[in-house]
């Protein structure tokens, strides 16, 4: 199963050239992550993630230029592996034509008053399984 996120473009969003600037891709894989991990996973399971989490790792792939419009993106965002103390998250962005970029992320849950990384818990885990998809992500970024 897959977490699907609409999200919006801001017209500051573009660069120079008149496109979507690289950064803002990670600003919008943010918002999905947050809406998937924050929001739905404390829906689904109330202590999930509730002690914080950090980026380890980013890894994208810009396949197609992205310019300003009115519609929102389409995010899709599963999970690729489970780890002890880490989740890979995938994500495609997109719209009903182009598949603009893809992604992955590694997440490590954090201890915020230990301030030192942590395991993940059997309620974390549980949601996390709902949404694994293996074969979607086993390969590799083009």
């Amino acid at each position: 199963m897959r977490h699907v996120f609409q999200c919006s473009l801001r017209w500051s969003d573009m660069d120079a050239f008149g496109h979507v600037n690289n950064v803002v891709f990670l600003r919008y894989l943010e918002e999905a992550r947050i809406d998937f991990m924050f929001r739905l996973a404390r829906e689904a399971a109330s202590g999930a993630f509730t002690g914080g989490s950090v980026v380890a790792r980013h890894e994208i792939d810009y396949l197609r230029p992205l310019v300003h419009r009115h519609e929102p993106l389409t995010i899709e965002t599963w999970i690729v592996g489970i780890g002890g103390a880490s989740v890979t998250v995938a994500y495609e962005i997109k719209d009903d034509e182009t598949l603009f970029a893809r992604a992955q992320t590694i997440v490590v849950p954090y201890d915020l008053e230990r301030e030192r990384p942590r395991r993940l818990t059997a309620e974390e885990r549980t949601f996390l399984e709902k949404y694994r998809d293996d074969e979607a992500g086993s390969a590799p970024l083009p």
